[in-house]
């Protein structure tokens, strides 16, 4: 057997298995019992399970995108020197502790 063609196009050669970039929208599979509790927060909301799912997601990728920025200024204090020793670490620790529990 020979091998499989890839076609040329002004001599570059494509590979057939890639497919194109989403966009429109995504579809996915979620178990009877998520589709479930989406359904009933979503009837609960008045709202529709497809804003709802479109919500979460959202929320998901600005926290990881909050998330790392956090990483990385940390990193960023890190390689400057802006970091606290441990016994200030603990002092201020023991101090918010001693204050929270006054407050109750």
């Amino acid at each position: 057997m020979g091998a499989v063609q890839q076609p040329v196009v002004r001599g570059k050669r494509f590979d057939r298995a890639r497919r194109c970039a989403y966009t429109d929208g995504m579809e996915i599979n979620l178990s009877p019992e998520l589709q479930a509790k989406l359904n009933r927060i979503a009837s609960q909301q008045g709202r529709d399970t497809e804003s709802l799912v479109h919500e979460a997601v959202e929320r998901l990728v600005g926290y990881d995108q909050w998330f790392i920025g956090q990483v990385e200024k940390g990193l960023a204090q890190v390689e400057h020197g802006e970091v606290l020793e441990h016994e200030e670490v603990a002092g201020r620790m023991e101090k918010l502790i001693n204050q929270k529990q006054r407050r109750v």
